[in-house]
């Protein structure tokens, strides 16, 4: 029988359970090159892998988010993170071409829709407002390291172990986050519904009807199609660089770059949110977009040719993209209607992992239109991506949504 827990020991076991799903997430783009080789998959066919993930979670979380304003949100959470683990161990066990890695890697992200907004609705369901402010935090923070680490440990796993055991070995700890989940979080019976003022529960319109949302959402969804372009992409583009010109990787290798670039992006994702606070988020969310354009239509092309420029760019890139993410997040939150929150958060969650299908797609097909791998198919990969970005720019400046009530300017 369950008992009581803490608000701090609450936070303390989700957070924990969300490191221990998370862990695996991004084990493919960190094993892509070899794994593009060992099956002899295309340019588009790795995006696609690696975009079916954000595909899956894009069509489930308004359904499953949603659902967690009628059914206990303990109870959605563990049938995200069954799916995680469902979905890791096929992949480690019966994986073996593109069809294959498609079906268990869009398991993966259903498991993914049921777990990471799920996570942070059971927290906010059980935790009191004085508490409120650090559990969103640890809560973003767990999610943030936790996703770093993944392209190292599935480099050091598959190294010494193969690439299954990597995959079985994200199985596991998911398992471990399940079990303690259930075992240690209480239930919650749902919240009591209104007759008053009956609402159906997948009516959209009014959520879509609200301008300043939608722009911030809108805005997500280009913020998480570059994310995502680096992420799945970024060990890719390194290995690439560093094979073109000769140059040794071994002490600063793709993954252990990729891992830092994430290490630091969750920092800037959390000081930027704090300057928009200070400076106006509206602000704030342009300089990022304008600085991001920039980095991306260079980026390519410019850091093709060095190992060291390519990554001290990747990484310049990195902190700019994630310098926007909590204040997007935060700017859709805070202009929503509080009664269709859960709804806005769906929404914007679907919009931005859209974008996250998007962008690892977008390169790979980049990459085979402009021939296959070269200085020149990289520089046209990143300068879509800055061009979607320029696009996204321009339709947030012609809705300019509210600013917050706690920002300096709102």
């Amino acid at each position: 029988m369950q008992t009581e827990v803490s608000g701090a020991r609450l936070v303390a076991i989700v957070c924990a359970a969300q490191v221990f799903v998370q862990i695996g997430a991004y084990f493919w783009p960190a094993l892509l090159p070899q794994m593009m080789q060992r099956w002899s998959l295309s340019n588009s066919e790795a995006g696609w892998i690696t975009g079916i993930f954000y595909a899956a979670y894009m069509v489930s979380v308004p359904v499953l988010v949603t659902l967690t304003d009628r059914i206990d949100a303990k109870r959605v959470y563990l049938f995200g993170v069954g799916c995680s683990v469902l979905g890791h161990l096929l992949f480690g066990l019966f994986a073996d071409g593109f069809w294959s890695a498609m079906a268990t890697r869009a398991l993966t992200g259903l498991g993914w829709a049921g777990t990471y907004m799920t996570g942070l609705k059971l927290l906010a369901d059980q935790v009191d407002a004085r508490m409120m402010s650090r559990a969103v935090t640890g809560h973003a923070a767990s999610i943030g390291i936790s996703g770093a680490l993944s392209f190292l440990f599935g480099d050091l796993i598959a190294s010494h172990f193969g690439w299954r055991a990597a995959f079985l070995t994200a199985a596991c700890t998911a398992a471990v986050a399940w079990l303690s989940v259930a075992l240690f979080v209480p239930g919650r019976a749902p919240p009591a519904r209104s007759s008053a003022q009956p609402q159906a529960l997948f009516d959209f319109r009014p959520v879509l009807r609200n301008h300043s949302a939608m722009a911030y959402a809108l805005a997500y969804c280009v913020h998480t199609l570059e994310m995502n372009a680096l992420r799945g992409w970024g060990v890719a583009f390194l290995a690439y660089v560093a094979a073109a010109t000769d140059q040794s990787e071994d002490i600063f290798s793709p993954t252990v770059i990729v891992t830092v670039l994430a290490l630091i992006g969750t920092m800037a994702s959390v000081a930027g949110n704090e300057a928009s606070i200070r400076f106006g988020r509206r602000r704030l969310v342009c300089a990022a977009m304008i600085l991001s354009i920039g980095i991306a239509a260079v980026l390519g092309f410019i850091g093709s040719q060095s190992y060291t420029l390519a990554v001290v760019l990747l990484l310049v890139y990195g902190v700019v993209i994630w310098l926007d993410s909590s204040s997007l997040t935060a700017g859709t939150a805070g202009t929503a209607e509080p009664s269709r929150r859960g709804a806005t958060l769906a929404i914007h969650s679907m919009l931005g992992y859209g974008g996250g299908f998007v962008g690892p797609l977008a390169v790979g097909w980049t990459l085979d239109l402009a021939g296959g791998m070269s200085p020149f198919a990289w520089g046209l990969a990143f300068l879509v991506v800055a061009v979607l970005m320029a696009l996204a720019l321009a339709i947030f400046v012609a809705i300019r949504p509210r600013e917050l009530l706690g920002d300096r300017h709102g």
